[in-house]
């Protein structure tokens, strides 16, 4: 029984002891550069965001009415739009709506997912079967049609985007949760807990939790970009962020009549959007080849 224990605190100095943190990530800057380069891109547009009221030339709603609609120069980086206002600075603002509406409900559902998937996979029986059919129902709507009608029924706000963007993402991860749940609650340590009266939040918690979280770090990185497209996409739509407030989504919408005579407006946008999603992309992948211990370096 103790041996189980010990074999289990050796598994886990192997996955989390072995190399630091640090070296891993040291490893995955040397082994693959294109995550290392959307790392630091990611960090800059972040800290970009943070500080767009002191980056910005101009403010967020400040209209030129004299330089509409006013192509790429060394006064306006990426021109005007049809109200004169800047869009380089409004790019920036937008930045702030669109990875915050990305990061903060991806963690809600993320947090959501891991404790029904622990639930469902260690308790099993009744609690296994709801919460499951539950997840099914959710899968099996689009995420960005239940998205659309918790907005029309709560009303267009960023609150309301926050709630609906919540709702969509919890499913996925808690059948993954559940899935290795399943797997690691048969293990000798696992086993060995349970014999010595070691609760059942203890054992979730401190010996299967930390085993999930490689695959946990992937879905977090994947579903920042998945919120963001449906961000963009619900206020592209116009049932998302509302005027005054800069959105990407919003700044193509505004941006789609003058696309043929003004088509910085929506190139600005779109390749923000694309830049963004790409780069957590390629940062999910690097750091899942890094901290999952059963991947084989190549």
């Amino acid at each position: 029984m103790d041996e189980s224990i010990r074999n289990q605190e050796s598994l886990q100095s192997q996955i989390g002891e072995k190399d630091g943190i640090g070296e891993k990530l040291l490893r995955m800057c040397r082994q693959n550069k294109l995550a290392a380069f959307s790392a630091v891109l990611i960090l800059v547009i972040i800290l970009m965001a943070i500080l767009a009221p002191v980056i910005a030339p101009y403010g967020e709603a400040e209209q030129d009415l004299l330089n509409r609609l006013q192509g790429p120069s060394a006064k306006h980086l990426l021109g005007t739009d049809e109200l004169g206002r800047d869009v380089f600075t409004r790019l920036l603002y937008g930045a702030r709506v669109s990875l915050t509406i990305g990061i903060l409900p991806s963690l809600i559902s993320l947090a959501v997912g891991v404790i029904a998937g622990l639930l469902a996979g260690y308790v099993g029986g009744a609690v296994d079967y709801i919460i499951m059919r539950l997840a099914d129902i959710m899968l099996s709507i689009p995420s960005l049609l239940l998205a659309m009608v918790v907005t029309y029924t709560m009303g267009t706000s960023t609150v309301t985007l926050f709630v609906a963007l919540s709702m969509t993402g919890w499913a996925s991860v808690a059948r993954v949760v559940r899935s290795q749940t399943l797997s690691l609650k048969e293990s000798e340590y696992v086993q060995a807990a349970q014999s010595i009266g070691v609760s059942k939040l203890v054992i979730m918690l401190r010996h299967i939790l930390p085993n999930c979280l490689p695959s946990l770090i992937v879905l977090f990185t994947l579903n920042i970009p998945s919120a963001i497209l449906s961000e963009s996409s619900l206020s592209f739509l116009g049932i998302g962020v509302q005027m005054p407030q800069a959105s990407w989504g919003l700044m193509v919408n505004q941006a789609k009549e003058f696309l043929f005579t003004a088509p910085w407006l929506c190139l600005s946008p779109c390749l923000a959007i694309m830049i963004v999603v790409l780069a957590f992309n390629f940062l999910g992948d690097g750091l899942r080849d890094v901290l999952d211990p059963y991947m084989k370096n190549q």
